[in-house]
Order: structure tokens, then C-alpha cells, then sequence
């Protein structure tokens, strides 16, 4: 099993362990390895000192406010020191301040209350988002289309392949932000997306059910990536949470090979080779 997309402390917010417990946790389930998320900070560090452990650890860069937004210095950065991931912005994407779910700048009304996007929803924003294709494709690591909205992570993909990026990571797609419908998200796969389904969202999304969850996996096909999302306190531990996954899903009468498929030589392929 890989998880590519897990949250440990330190964070702004509470969770569930520290980076070494999060390592141990996935030792201990017996993982292959699994990536490491935050929304305020490169992870890259951090996955590099637990790397050392023996396990597979990845990390990148999160272009929220708190990495100068869209920023190609910050992706340059990250990549250049190993990083493996790029995602686009999440808490600071337009559509997180329209759904009105948190931000940092919430904590602090003396931050700045600004929001990115891309094209087509911010048109000026094309060249420095070539820029950042460009380094992701020269390293060639995964862009994960972070909370963008649906015409944006379709004007992505197709901005991808014309810069040779051959790993596209559709970031839950079905989640609240960006919201979108299984015919949607089938589209997207079919243009060359992977589609990430999380336990998160089985968890907490409101309104989210497994059997809607089902609908979303069999519009991915092979193109499915199931992942943690976990490290809440509130979350199980999160190779259980991705176990926990799968078993619902399975229920729905999903292929129990192509879910296990998804959790573990999909994302790796993804991230790893």
C-alpha cells in the first residue's frame, strides 16, 4: 500500500501524530510508503529526514498564500531539493474562500484575504503558471490540481501535456471544493487525469456517502487513486482510514483488486517511478 496524501504535526492545526508517528503507523500496517502533505509549508524536509528511516517518504509544496501563491521560486525550490509533488493552491483557491471553509488568514485578520486561481478563471495568471508546468515537467513530478475548480483543472490538464507532464493528479475532484460530478470527473480521466477518492471525505464531507463515493471510483476506472486524507484527531490512524476506504467501497460491489489496485501500485507508479 501507498498513501499519497497524508497531513502529521507540525500544523496550525491539531493532528493526529507527529511526523514519526505517522511513519510508524504505516511501518507497522506494513505500507510501501506514502506522501506528505501541507497546506502552509514545503513537506520536502520533513520527508527527506523520515526517508531516512527506510521507508519511502515523499513531500512537495502547497502554492497557498503562505508560498507566495502561485510562485515559481517556491515550486523551484522544492523540486530542486527533492521534492515530488506540486498541488496547486487548496486553502487559498477561490473556491475554498466561496465555500467559506478555513483559511489561515482566518486565524489572523491582519492577513492578507487574497485568493489564486488560473486560467480561465484568472486569464492574467497563464504565464506564471507556464513557468511552473515548465520546472514541474524539467523534474518531472506530479501536478495535483489542488481545490481549482472544474474548468481550470480541465485548462491544466491541457496545458500539461503540451509541457510533456506525464503525471496529473486530480486532487478528490468529488470533494466539496471543487465539487464535481461523476460525468465530470470521467471526463477529466478520460484527458489524462488521475482521480483521487479519500477517506476524508468518507469521514467528514458532509453529505458524502460510499455509495456516491462508488459512483465517482467506477467513473475513474483505471485511472482511480485512493488515499488517506487522514491525520485528523478525529480521523483513524491513516492506514486504517484507507483500509476502512477500500472495505466501503468494496461493499458498493467495486472490484476489490482494482481498489487495492488504487491504493498502492497506482499511486506508487504516480509518485515513485
Amino acid at each position: 500500500m501507498f498513501d499519497c496524501h497524508v497531513h502529521a504535526a507540525p500544523d496550525i492545526v491539531p493532528r493526529i501524530g507527529e511526523d514519526a508517528d505517522i511513519l510508524h503507523a504505516y511501518r507497522e500496517s506494513g505500507f510501501e510508503g506514502f506522501v506528505l502533505k501541507g497546506h502552509y509549508e514545503s513537506t520536502v524536509g520533513r520527508a527527506r529526514a523520515l526517508a531516512r528511516h527506510g521507508m519511502p517518504v515523499l513531500g512537495g509544496v502547497t502554492l497557498n498564500q503562505a508560498a507566495g501563491g502561485i510562485n515559481p521560486a517556491a515550486v523551484a525550490a522544492a523540486l530542486a531539493a527533492g521534492g515530488r509533488v506540486v498541488w496547486m493552491p487548496t486553502a487559498d483557491a477561490h473556491t475554498q474562500e466561496r465555500a467559506g471553509l478555513p483559511r489561515l488568514c482566518d486565524r489572523d485578520a491582519r492577513l492578507e484575504r487574497r485568493v489564486f486561481a488560473v486560467p480561465p478563471v484568472e486569464p492574467d495568471a497563464q504565464p506564471v503558471v507556464d513557468l511552473v508546468l515548465a520546472l514541474i515537467a524539467d523534474h518531472d513530478a506530479v501536478l495535483a490540481t489542488g481545490h481549482l475548480s472544474g474548468p481550470e483543472c480541465a485548462w491544466l490538464l491541457k496545458r500539461a501535456r503540451r509541457f510533456g507532464i506525464r503525471r496529473v493528479l486530480l486532487t478528490h475532484p468529488s470533494y466539496t471544493v471543487p465539487g464535481l460530478t461523476p460525468a465530470e470527473i470521467g471526463e477529466l480521466a478520460e484527458a489524462g487525469g488521475h482521480v483521487e477518492i479519500t477517506a476524508y471525505q468518507l469521514l467528514h464531507q458532509p453529505g458524502c456517502t460510499a455509495e456516491r463515493l462508488a459512483e465517482v471510483a467506477r467513473a475513474a476506472a483505471d485511472r482511480l487513486v485512493l488515499s488517506s486524507d487522514a491525520g485528523q484527531p478525529d480521523s483513524p490512524s491513516p492506514p486504517h482510514a484507507l483500509h476502512r476506504l477500500i472495505d466501503e467501497l468494496a461493499a458498493q460491489g467495486l472490484d476489490p483488486g482494482l481498489l487495492r489496485a488504487a491504493a498502492s501500485t497506482v499511486p506508487a507508479r504516480l509518485f515513485l517511478t
